[in-house]
């Protein structure tokens, strides 16, 4: 077999194909990423390479824009484009071994305005599905649910008498979230219809329109066309009432902790993300209860 970069390149894909199995759509992801770094490298020989060559063309894709999370996904394959010229191929080292990729920053998640949450959820229900909607989008930005687990959630799940609802999250853990008053209304009205569209044996707190258990898709789906009927602008799917949660009820209280233990974050740094969403709000909040925040006219 010839020594070529090109060629090397080719049978690492054939190898992914017929040795791994990988699906013809990640052969294709991976050819692209190592057709880059051939292009930038520009050697025909492959073993010549060390980091700093590596580091090089890292720093010259992001000097053209390209993400942290796209380079370390070309990274990546550039790491395994080099084990197997090892196994292989009798090459020495990896020249990607150890090597980081410049940091993305950080996107800020989309929420509504608060008027914005009011206008969402407001709105007729005088059909079983309506009653449903209001419900299932009720609870979900009152207690900041993620999809799956509002698509799983059980009656037994809502304690009245508490305001409360148990939450199964990521990683098989519970926590107790808070709902609000206007949550457990809805939620009131929506069992006594659910009885009545319920086929046995079904437990879920959600149904379909056929009496099952609703799916995260319907969920979805529901949810932007309400966005829509509100006269929401901006794309409404299940993660932005979740945003919203978390961003309004920090803006009103500042516990991070709380809030943190509400949406089910295992650490900390996922759910500062907030902090940053109404700097206005923390200035004017600062600039107000601070003692040495404004001089004294």
């Amino acid at each position: 077999m010839s020594n070529k970069p090109e060629s090397l390149a080719a049978a690492f894909i054939h190898h992914l194909a017929y040795e791994r199995r990988l699906s013809p759509l990640t052969g294709e992801n991976y050819a692209r990423d190592i057709r880059v770094l051939l292009k930038y490298l520009n050697k025909d020989n492959l073993e010549q390479v060390q980091a700093p060559n590596i580091r090089q063309v890292i720093a010259q894709l992001h000097g053209k824009g390209l993400s942290g999370r796209s380079l370390a996904r070309m990274l990546s394959a550039w790491r395994s484009f080099y084990n197997y010229l090892i196994r292989d191929h009798h090459y020495r080292h990896n020249p990607c071994i150890g090597l980081r990729v410049p940091k993305s920053p950080q996107k800020l998640p989309n929420a509504l305005s608060p008027d914005e949450a009011v206008r969402l959820l407001t709105f007729t229900t005088d059909t079983v599905l309506t009653i449903r909607d209001s419900a299932m989008f009720e609870l979900f930005y009152s207690s900041g649910l993620r999809l799956a687990e509002l698509a799983q959630l059980k009656p037994a799940d809502i304690s009245f008498p508490e305001g409360t609802v148990r939450v199964m999250g990521k990683g098989g853990k519970t926590r107790i979230v808070p709902v609000g008053d206007f949550a457990i209304q809805a939620l009131r009205i929506w069992l006594e219809q659910r009885s009545r569209i319920i086929k046995p044996g079904v437990m879920a707190l959600f149904l379909s329109h056929r009496g099952d258990a609703i799916s995260i898709r319907t969920i979805s789906h529901r949810l932007k066309i309400r966005g829509g009927l509100q006269g929401i602008h901006q794309n409404v799917h299940p993660h932005i009432l979740r945003h919203s949660f978390a961003s309004h009820l920090l803006q009103s209280s500042g516990d991070l902790r709380a809030v943190q233990e509400m949406l089910g974050h295992a650490h900390i740094t996922s759910t500062q993300i907030y902090t940053h969403l109404d700097f206005q709000h923390l200035t004017k909040v600062y600039d107000t209860a601070h003692p040495r925040a404004k001089k004294k006219s």
